[in-house]
């Protein structure tokens, strides 16, 4: 029997012991650097077509691995490898699948500074975010675990005389999971495991930005000895083999953690019927949102400036849950942009191998010029920026962007609609509650939102009124744990998945109710 689940802790880097364990790991990791990975299909290495290369962000120039690319007709390949292996995998027992979840859930105890310093390195995490990353992904793998018995356990049903009943739950087929590289451990393993667990096989395929960690989390599956053919490594350019995966017909369903543009293309290309295919393709999507966080008249507004700060800023912006809106009562408006100024001053910029940088680089070039372009944007629409809005100099060879708050954006303005996925703030004025709630509300995204506010009366109406799918009061909309805050948006945010949560696994099952006359 194992123990009742809990949250994994965050290291204390500020601890020299540690913080010379981590040194050491980026170290080895460095070591690494420039090896090439091929794909893994039914446990076999596969050539691709050409290779991906992925770059540290903090630093351009160096090269941390080169993989393979998959190709078209190695999608189908994939496809049909995980579609044998299902007929087996989905008949081991709940409990001997989940074994194999808290194995490698030990695995990556053991290996965790390493996947701390990959994320460092190839995604431009702090080492606390790291960390925290890695942590979710360990909790995904226990709590998942744990959760699969229990949907294995038979099922509450009311009694009928004369006849015998019982509902169960089955695995769906070969699933297709596309992670983000944002959270490129946690929410990859959270997908993956969830699918695998359930009694399901899966061809991942990992973001093009970051394909090393989720060649890491293959080795843990692998050293586990999970069967093969039950996870499939599948790196390759969406845009040539995404429509092959999807639309498979023995495709069954498509995990999908990314922008709403592609989110969408997938909802489509699911929706086609291919020939062969015998079954509505199920898409678990969850596609990012347009946050806020009200600070009204009756807020502590030191602690609003600091929670803004941080959702805001942590990880250069670059989450799904981050604060890009500040909604402020007029009242506190000036008082409250004058301590987000303040606390924004505080942080470092620079490459994020050294502990005391707090903001590292933005993914890539890309990227850090979309950020840029939406700042110009801003400033034409009647924007003022009182802080950053720009590259920062001096911070090293990578692709950092400053911290950048923007006062007096209006609700409809662009950067008050459109997901920036980067570290600018826009300030927005309301000029009471009502107003404050109705502008929250004014986006097509519904995912995370906060509120600061000492009035019992408007907490309570924001319970119900503030229409997203992670709601918090007091504290800042960054920072969801495992079975404590599961997770998913409304509306443009995605299908509500609530990941780590108890509904979740429900995703990648099927009921069936099995009815015998005694």
């Amino acid at each position: 029997m194992k123990p009742i689940f809990e949250n994994c802790i965050v290291y204390d880097f500020s601890d020299p012991a540690m913080k010379k364990q981590m040194e050491e790991a980026l170290a080895k990791v460095e070591s690494e650097a420039g090896k090439e990975y091929d794909l893994v299909i039914g446990g076999e290495r596969v050539k691709g077509e050409g290779l991906l290369k992925t770059l540290n962000p903090s630093n351009q120039d160096q090269v941390l691995g080169s993989f393979q690319k998959g190709t078209v007709d190695l999608a189908r390949k994939a496809i049909e490898t995980a579609d044998t292996a299902f007929e087996q995998w989905s008949k081991i027992p709940a409990e001997d699948r989940a074994d194999y979840l808290f194995k490698a859930a030990d695995v990556m105890k053991r290996r965790r500074l390493e996947l701390d310093a990959t994320m460092v390195l190839e995604e431009g995490k702090n080492w606390i975010e790291a960390d925290a990353d890695t942590c979710e992904a360990i909790d995904f793998l226990e709590f998942y675990a744990r959760e699969m018995i229990r949907y294995a356990e038979p099922q509450p049903l009311t009694d009928l005389a004369g006849e015998r009943n019982s509902y169960f739950y089955i695995p769906l087929g070969v699933g297709v999971v596309i992670p983000p590289w944002n959270f490129p451990l946690a929410i990859l393993v959270g997908m993956t495991s969830a699918a695998i667990v359930t009694g399901n096989t899966v061809v991942l395929k990992p973001s093009s930005d970051s394909p090393l960690i989720g060649y890491k989390f293959m080795e843990i599956m692998e050293e586990v000895k999970l069967p093969p053919g039950v996870l499939n490594f599948f790196p390759g350019s969406g845009g040539v083999v995404g429509g092959t995966l999807v639309e498979h017909p023995r495709t069954r369903f498509i995990s999908f953690t990314g922008s709403r543009e592609v989110g969408l293309g997938i909802v489509e290309g699911a929706a086609r019927t291919a020939p062969g295919q015998l079954w509505i393709k199920r898409v678990v999507a969850e596609m990012g949102g347009k946050d806020a966080i009200v600070v009204d008249s009756e807020a502590d507004i030191d602690a609003a400036a600091k929670g803004v700060m941080i959702a805001s800023f942590g990880y250069q912006g670059q989450k799904c849950s981050a604060c890009s809106r500040a909604i402020v009562d007029a009242s506190v408006y000036d008082e409250f942009l004058e301590k987000l100024v303040a606390e924004t001053k505080k942080l470092t910029i620079g490459p994020v191998k050294d502990f005391q940088n707090y903001l590292g680089p933005v993914i890539n070039q890309k990227s850090m010029d979309s950020i840029l372009r939406y700042v110009e944007i801003a400033k034409k629409e009647g924007g003022r920026v009182v802080y950053g809005g720009k590259a920062a100099q001096g911070a090293g060879n990578g692709f950092y962007v400053e911290p950048t708050i923007i006062a007096d954006v209006r609700s409809r303005d662009t950067i008050g609609q459109e997901e920036i996925f980067g570290p600018v703030c826009a300030v927005i004025r309301a000029k009471d509650f009502d107003d404050a709630i109705r502008i929250a509300n004014d986006t097509e995204y519904g995912l995370t939102g906060a509120l600061y506010s000492n009035n019992r009366t408007k907490l309570d109406r924001a319970r119900r009124e503030f229409h997203v799918g992670n709601l918090y009061l007091n504290r800042k909309c960054t920072g969801a744990l495992v079975d404590v805050h599961p997770f998913g948006g409304f509306n443009m945010s995605g299908t509500d998945s609530k990941a780590g949560s108890r509904d979740y696994l429900a995703l990648f099952l099927q009921g069936k109710s099995v009815c015998e006359k005694v």
